[in-house]
């Protein structure tokens, strides 16, 4: 089938009409089975050209041989065969794969920042979450000096902490990395017999 997804009842419908020589009739043949089609999958109907659709499905399963007078032109065989447009990703190489791309994303639009205390937030938040995704990768203790020197070569040295900054310490962020136990609730059988070990005191 060429498009499976409306079954193969539609598909004969449809080569039956391309059969039909009347052209009136073919034309009412086809509008009836586009309503068929419409029908059967309710939810195109939030496109806002879903009947543009409907109509390309319905020449596309003919295999482009049905002549009916339809609302839109009819798709050129040629999009069947085209190639999607090449996404354009960010080619880029960083440093520091480890990183991944999108800290490299944020530390250019960091160097956009005008000098002041929002962007000297902006570059201690970064730091921050170089140590933390550091540590993903080595559990072993983290000096900030390595990590300032990680931000100054990904940014090419337009990045730079302040004298006084002091990042969180590793023994934090390990802390905070740690998955927490799921909470369980004493069951009520404990609690009973709690309750009644105080009745017996």
């Amino acid at each position: 089938m060429v498009i499976p997804e409306y079954g193969r009842n539609i598909q004969e419908m449809i080569e039956y009409t391309c059969t039909i020589e009347d052209r009136e009739k073919r034309n009412k043949s086809a509008k009836f089975i586009i309503n068929v089609m419409s029908q059967m999958h309710p939810q195109v109907r939030d496109s806002v050209d879903y009947k543009h659709k409907l109509w390309d499905h319905l020449h596309i399963i003919s295999d482009f041989k049905l002549d009916v007078d339809a609302p839109y032109p009819p798709p050129s065989p040629l999009t069947l065969s085209a190639k999607p447009e090449h996404l354009s990703y960010h080619e880029k190489e960083i440093a520091f794969r480890h990183y991944g791309k999108n800290i490299a994303l944020i530390i250019e639009k960091a160097i956009e920042f005008e000098e002041g205390p929002e962007k000297d937030a902006l570059v201690k938040t970064i730091a921050i979450h170089l140590k933390k995704s550091y540590l993903n990768w080595n559990r072993d203790s983290v000096n900030d000096e390595l990590i300032e020197e990680h931000l100054r070569v990904l940014s090419q040295g337009k990045l730079k902490l302040k004298e006084d900054v002091r990042l969180t310490t590793t023994s934090d962020l390990l802390a905070r990395n740690k998955p927490r136990k799921p909470f369980r609730p004493k069951s009520s059988s404990n609690n009973n017999a709690q309750r009644g070990r105080k009745k017996i005191q």
